[in-house]
């Protein structure tokens, strides 16, 4: 008995239960994903692209060789893990010392400090960094300086960088992009078709992105299916949408998806982050007697978890978000999951929802109205 309390005590400690958590990363999704599984949360992992890897890729070398034999003025690093790589990468080919050469007579920028420490790991040292870690504050100090001519090395990390890069071509600079990662679609979208349909389909509550390639990654997907503005809504509108940091959150924002980020940009604040914020969106409420939170398929009545099935999950949630007013039937008919038939169909799905519920007074039927939470001032 004494163990079997200990367990339930458990279970109602982790912050995500009842919540469902869409991951799409690729590289070190494993340690995403047991991260929000030990906290609770039900996790769907639809690839949305797969890393070519370092070693084998012919562009990257071409690249390195061309940048020992005709060194850049100046280098500029994006990302801590693609430096690492891509110098991992490089001794690998036997080109370990001489990339180091070609860079250490180049003036370095970093654009974060994780930068800076890659840099110094190898030998380097930076020469400035923005305080911002934003590529367009980097792009407004490198326009003190005077490009023409001048061989620039940027760093690209899936985000190509375009407009970055055709500003300084345009203040005539000599461009060479190193293509530290590249990404491929994933062989077997079927994962990610799933992940992108539970999202469509109002099941999914957050969606946390470890990069910005990912992200465009799963919106192209979601084009080449027909469903790119369906999305759009769904992102805008219902799902938390967290992201590692501001350079993964940047595509996001620019179209109108709300975002939020952790202090730290690491997997575990990041994590931190959707335990705090999804049980922050489903308050408690007082209600016939008890107190009541929604939380994805999960009521917590008086803290006791009551697992409930899609359309109770439904119509709850409805409930929740009027709370102590009435809904007509109609509208609770709407948000039924799946083909729903007559209107009685709510009535006998209000009934599962009260068993489910473990106390029938929570949801009061209003004759010839609808339904309301037995909300108390």
């Amino acid at each position: 008995m004494g163990s079997s309390g200990t367990e339930r005590a458990d279970r109602q400690a982790r912050p995500l239960d009842g919540f469902t958590v869409a991951v799409t990363a690729d590289r070190r999704a494993e340690d995403l994903l047991a991260l929000l599984r030990r906290r609770g949360a039900r996790v769907l992992h639809g690839p949305a692209m797969r890393t070519v890897p370092l070693e084998d890729d012919a562009e990257l070398r071409t690249v390195t060789e061309d940048l020992i034999a005709r060194p850049p003025q100046i280098a500029i690093g994006t990302t801590a893990v693609g430096l690492r790589g891509w110098f991992a990468a490089a001794e690998g080919w036997g080109l370990g010392t001489g990339l180091a050469e070609a860079l250490r007579g180049a003036r370095l920028l970093a654009r974060g400090p994780k930068v800076k420490g890659a840099l110094r790991a190898a030998g380097l040292t930076e020469e400035w960094s923005p305080a911002s870690e934003s590529m367009a504050e980097v792009l407004d100090h490198l326009r003190t300086f005077d490009l023409r001519g001048a061989r620039v090395a940027v760093q690209v990390h899936g985000d190509p960088l375009h407009e970055f890069r055709t500003a300084l071509t345009g203040a005539g600079a000599d461009v060479l992009a190193v293509p530290v990662y590249r990404w491929l679609p994933p062989e077997d979208p079927a994962p990610l078709d799933r992940l992108v349909d539970a999202v469509l389909a109002g099941t999914v509550d957050a969606l946390p992105f470890t990069s910005a390639p990912a992200a465009l990654a799963l919106l192209a997907h979601a084009e080449a299916r027909g469903v790119r503005d369906q999305l759009l809504v769904v992102l805008r509108d219902s799902v938390l949408v967290a992201c590692v940091g501001p350079v993964t959150a940047a595509p996001l924002q620019a179209l109108d998806i709300p975002t939020v980020t952790p202090g730290r940009f690491r997997l575990a604040p990041l994590v931190d982050l959707l335990c705090h914020e999804l049980p922050a969106r489903s308050p408690q409420l007082s209600v016939g007697g008890h107190l009541l939170a929604l939380r994805g398929d999960l009521a917590l009545v008086d803290g006791e978890h009551r697992p409930l099935p899609p359309a109770s999950a439904a119509l709850l949630r409805r409930l929740t978000d009027h709370p102590g007013r009435v809904v007509p039937r109609t509208e609770l008919l709407r948000a039924l999951p799946g083909p729903t038939g007559a209107p009685h169909a709510v009535d006998s799905a209000i009934s599962r929802l009260r068993t489910a519920l473990g106390a029938p007074g929570l949801v009061q039927t209003v004759v010839k109205r609808g339904y309301r939470l037995a909300l108390e001032p």
